[in-house]
């Protein structure tokens, strides 16, 4: 069996019992308790969950790419982590002691998309299938939830409704261990991070697009919290935000089947733009209809957006960091990406938002991130860097070689720590 073959099974367990989780809090003490009182348990514990992944993830990370199987190990403790998790919300569910169990599993979530992203450049043949490798794994996760999710549903209408769903959520979370034992103990990232990697990783497209993909993923954050809190005060609340985010779920699997289709024909930066003008497409008009069916409408475009402009921007790393090491690159990005999904949820939590109003902000964000992103990437074009994003570049090693002068897509090319301008169509010879 490939190394690929193995963390797709480790990646479908791990979906599947994320899957079984929600279904069993449908009708628990999590979802059940009044708006106003739940607003203030979300809130502590949005806090003190993502805390120290704000402040240890950037330690401990390059230590853990750097020791033989750290990823597969942190994937493997994740795994056990979930399953003991899962034993203890079954004898919970009637008990606020359910809350802080439910954000461990959320974090521990975030925790297993870090590592797995910094995984998947080391179970790939070859470069050229890492964009593909991960759009897969994207469309096997979504499958995986919906079928998870059948099982689930039935043991929900069974006398054992609740605690059995979550056990069974267990199990696979066990399988999921099981299977991360085989998969290849790899080192994400053998050497420290050089000079030149850093340059690329600056470059100032690569930004634009880190920036233009954390707005993608803020808008995702804020529209899962806002619609939890503000269907819960409609008839039959907890059945719609079921209904929004396996929707929701749908409209990523979709994205990730057709970006690599998308790719072959559209430029990545288009992509990227595209993706953040559908979102404000989508948000203002959400806002104007207003109405339980357009939040739920918002939900599955943001989600099918930050698909697409997920596999555009891995793309855009592939290409413009060229020195970069894979694993290292995407563990660092993704984790940002996981935070701005948790701050942009804090804000619905903090602020009790009307529907529409909501909606309004994630479709003038989002077409804010768009005006951004087309200014930048036009100011790139034309030698310039864009006054929204002064970055500076760490200064690189003289005689680095033939790795010094490596192509920089996007960016003046490094030379000795300084930029060069961009070149003069005049007096410039073409050299074969």
């Amino acid at each position: 069996m490939t190394p690929f073959r193995r963390l797709t099974i480790t990646h479908a367990a791990m979906m599947g019992g994320d899957a079984a989780m929600l279904v069993a809090l449908a009708d628990s003490l999590f979802l059940s308790i009044d708006p106003s009182a739940a607003r203030s348990r979300v809130l502590l514990f949005l806090v003190v969950s993502f805390a120290p992944f704000l402040v240890i993830a950037p330690l401990i990370g390059p230590v853990i790419d750097r020791a033989a199987g750290g990823r597969r190990t942190v994937i493997q403790l994740v795994a056990a982590a979930r399953v003991g998790l899962a034993v203890l919300m079954a004898a919970s569910l009637d008990s606020l002691r359910l809350f802080p169990l439910v954000f461990a599993a959320l974090v521990l979530q975030k925790t297993y998309l870090v590592s797995k992203q910094a995984l998947v450049p080391s179970v790939v043949r070859s470069e050229a299938q890492l964009v593909e490798a991960n759009s897969k794994l994207g469309v096997i996760s979504g499958i995986t939830g919906f079928v998870a999710v059948i099982p689930a549903g039935l043991i929900q209408v069974s006398p054992i409704k609740g605690w059995g769903t979550l056990l069974y959520s267990g199990l696979l979370f066990t399988y999921a261990l099981a299977s991360a034992t085989r998969l290849p103990p790899d080192v994400v990232a053998a050497n420290p991070q050089q000079p030149l990697e850093r340059v690329q990783l600056r470059s100032t497209g690569l930004q634009l697009a880190a920036v233009a993909m954390m707005m993608l993923r803020a808008c995702v954050g804020f529209v899962f919290f806002l619609l939890a809190f503000w269907l819960r005060t409609k008839d039959a609340g907890t059945a719609l935000f079921g209904l929004a985010v396996s929707l929701s779920a749908i409209g990523t699997m979709i994205g990730n089947t057709i970006s690599p289709r998308v790719r072959s024909r559209v430029r990545e930066e288009l992509m990227l733009a595209a993706s953040l003008g559908l979102s404000a497409a989508a948000g203002l008009l959400a806002a104007f209809l207003g109405g339980v069916g357009a939040g739920i409408m918002l939900a599955v475009v943001v989600n099918f957006a930050a698909a697409i402009g997920k596999l555009a921007f891995e793309s855009i790393v592939q290409r413009d960091a060229p020195e970069a090491n894979r694993g290292r690159a995407f563990a660092q990005f993704e984790t940002r990406f996981q935070l701005c999904w948790a701050l942009a949820g804090l804000i619905p939590v903090v602020i009790e938002i009307p529907g529409w109003a909501g909606f309004l902000v994630v479709g003038v964000v989002a077409l804010l991130g768009m005006v951004n992103y087309l200014a930048g990437t036009r100011a790139v074009q034309l030698g310039r860097r864009p006054p929204s994003l002064p970055l500076p570049r760490p200064p690189l090693r003289r005689g680095a070689g033939r790795r010094g002068r490596a192509r920089q897509s996007g960016s003046p090319r490094p030379h000795g720590g300084r930029p060069l301008p961009p070149p003069r169509p005049e007096g410039r010879r073409n050299n074969p």
